[in-house]
């Protein structure tokens, strides 16, 4: 099974990818399939949430208040239903990916990081394979969707690329057994850990450089299972330059969300990046950088300055 997050119109949608097509569904924790009635009470639903957020509060704290907002998101749901991609998506109950804005696959509360978790990209860096995962963390503000621009900051002169596989959480858990660590994974998507290399040298800790917005490309869909000895493969602008297979993990992903774990909280939706393989190497302004991993599909963005 693979899921997606994309956006029709404005309105944002969970759906199922198969044959090529996108399918709505409930949310990505929950795959259940949305008929044309299920479509509009969605858009309805989110329509009337931003109404209220968006109301100073006490402007709806009556019955009467909150009955006229009611049928104010009422209206605009049918203004929307109009709009011709949400239309089709009524009739039909599926569309193309082109005719879509595909977005991060999940909204993660907190992203951890493993670092150094493959032996030959612990050599590149002079340092043996460590003996427990070396856990750092990216901001949400990281995160970007297949096909969104990686911004270059100002501020750096060596940002590199880094393919990683992403685990996502679908079921909260503190001190989770191995043996009972795949109950709490919804499945695996494509990652590029962004890096402001230099910074990372000079700062000696990770938090600025790992933690640029735009520097968490996720996507651009869920499976819900990957084969262990998967293939990983990131390529700029056509060219190889990482080729690796996920047995070869220093620590599995199973024992990644075990061990995370035992030291904090995991909350459904959260992410965890699993470290990347050797060739690590540096992006500049226009290259176009691609993740691979079999099973689940490619990432592709492009690499953006900031003037």
């Amino acid at each position: 099974m693979k899921l997606a997050r994309f956006s029709v119109s404005g309105i944002p949608f969970s759906g199922l990818f198969e044959d090529d097509l996108l399918r709505p569904v409930e949310s990505i924790f929950n795959p259940a399939p949305l008929d044309a009635g299920g479509i509009k009470d969605h858009i309805c639903s989110l329509i009337l949430s931003n109404n209220i957020s968006s109301r100073p509060e006490g402007l709806y704290s009556s019955d009467k208040a909150l009955s006229g907002l009611v049928s104010e998101s009422i209206r605009e749901t049918e203004r929307l239903i109009a709009v011709p991609g949400i239309k089709k998506l009524l009739l039909e109950g599926f569309l193309r990916p082109e005719s879509a804005a595909i977005l991060p696959p999940c909204e993660p509360g907190k992203i951890i990081a493993v670092g150094l978790n493959y032996r030959d990209h612990a050599a590149e860096f002079g340092k043996p394979g460590p003996e427990e995962p070396v856990l750092f963390s990216k901001m949400p503000g990281c995160v970007i969707p297949h096909g969104a621009p990686i911004l270059y900051p100002a501020i750096s002169k060596r940002v590199d690329y880094e393919a990683e596989l992403a685990i996502i959480i679908g079921r909260d858990g503190r001190d989770i057994p191995y043996a009972d660590s795949v109950k709490h994974i919804l499945g695996f998507t494509c990652a590029n850990d962004v890096t402001a290399r230099d910074l990372q040298v000079k700062d000696g800790q990770w938090t600025r450089a790992k933690g640029f917005d735009t520097f968490l490309p996720l996507g651009p869909v869920i499976t819900d299972s990957v084969s262990p000895d998967a293939s990983i493969e990131l390529t700029v602008n056509g060219a190889v330059k990482q080729r690796s297979s996920l047995d070869r993990m220093i620590f599995s992903p199973q024992y990644l969300v075990s061990f995370i774990s035992r030291v904090m909280l995991l909350n459904k939706g959260d992410v965890i990046i699993t470290g990347t393989p050797g060739g690590i190497g540096p992006l500049v302004p226009g290259d176009s950088v691609s993740v691979s991993i079999s099973g689940i599909g490619t990432l592709t963005n492009e690499v953006a300055a900031v003037l």
